[in-house]
C-alpha cells in the first residue's frame, strides 16, 4: 500500500506568520490555489480512499484537491494538528521577543521546549501512528490512499518511521500542499512540490526566482504547523 500524505494548503494565519495549532484556520486564496494544484499532481494516483483533519484549512484542500475524483473524504480525528498552548494566535515576532527566544528554543529542541500547554509530541505520535496504522490496516497492498493533514502531523510520522528523535522535527521541511509518499515502514519521498509552480511555490524557491529576476517578494511562511 502507498500512503499519499498531503499537508493543507497556505492557510490566513500561514499567510501572516501566525501559530495555528489546533485552532481551526481557514485557507488563504493561495491555498485554494495550491490544493487545486495538488488536485493536478494527485491524477497520476488511482486513489482507493482519502481521509482528512478535521479541521477547515485541511478539509477544504482535500475538497480541493478530490474535485470531480469520485473519492469522497473520511475525516479522522487523531489526524488533527499538534496543539501549541499558549503560542495559538500569536504571530512569530510576538513569540520571538518573549523573555530568551522562546520560539529559537522550540526549534531547536521542539521535544524539550515545548509551548506552554503544547500537545506533548510522544502524545501527538501515538495518535498519529494509531490513526495510520488503523488506515492501512483497512486497504490492500496496493491501494493509494491520501492522507490530508498537517504539517506538525506529517514530521512527527516522518519522525517516527526515520527512527529520529522528535528534537529533529522542525528539520524536516514540509511545505504547504505537498505530497509525502510512504510505503509503509519506509518513507519514499518527502515534501515533493514539483506541482507547485510560480507564486504557490514555497518561499526559498520563490526567492530564488526573485534573485533571478521575478516577482514581488512574498515574506516567508511561519514554520510553526
Amino acid at each position: 500500500m502507498r500512503l499519499l500524505l498531503a499537508r493543507h494548503g497556505e492557510s490566513v494565519w500561514n499567510a501572516e506568520r501566525r501559530f495555528q495549532g489546533a485552532s481551526d484556520v481557514t485557507l488563504s486564496a493561495r491555498g485554494r490555489a495550491q490544493a487545486t494544484a495538488l488536485g493536478r499532481a494527485l491524477r497520476g494516483y488511482r486513489l482507493a480512499a482519502a481521509y482528512v483533519s478535521p479541521f477547515q484549512r485541511a478539509r477544504e484542500t482535500a475538497e480541493l484537491a478530490l474535485a470531480g475524483s469520485g473519492v469522497a473524504p473520511r475525516p479522522l480525528d487523531e489526524l488533527r494538528e499538534l496543539g501549541l498552548g499558549a503560542w495559538e494566535g500569536c504571530t512569530v515576532d510576538e513569540v520571538r521577543a518573549q523573555a530568551g527566544d522562546p520560539y529559537l528554543a522550540w526549534l531547536r529542541a521542539p521535544l524539550d521546549c515545548p509551548p506552554p500547554g503544547g500537545e506533548p509530541l510522544p502524545v501527538v505520535a501515538e495518535r498519529v501512528r494509531a490513526a495510520i496504522d488503523r488506515i492501512a490496516a483497512g486497504h490492500r497492498p496496493g491501494d493509494d490512499v491520501l492522507i490530508v493533514a498537517h504539517g506538525g502531523v506529517i514530521s512527527v510520522y516522518a519522525c517516527h518511521l526515520l527512527g529520529c528523535s522528535f528534537n529533529s522535527l522542525w528539520r524536516l521541511r514540509v511545505d504547504n500542499a505537498s505530497l509525502t509518499v510512504v510505503r509503509p515502514p519506509r518513507l519514499v519521498s518527502l515534501n515533493d512540490t514539483a506541482h507547485l509552480e510560480g507564486d504557490l511555490r514555497p518561499a526559498q524557491l520563490v526567492r530564488g526566482a526573485i534573485a533571478a529576476g521575478g516577482a514581488a517578494r512574498r515574506p516567508p511562511p511561519a514554520l510553526a504547523p
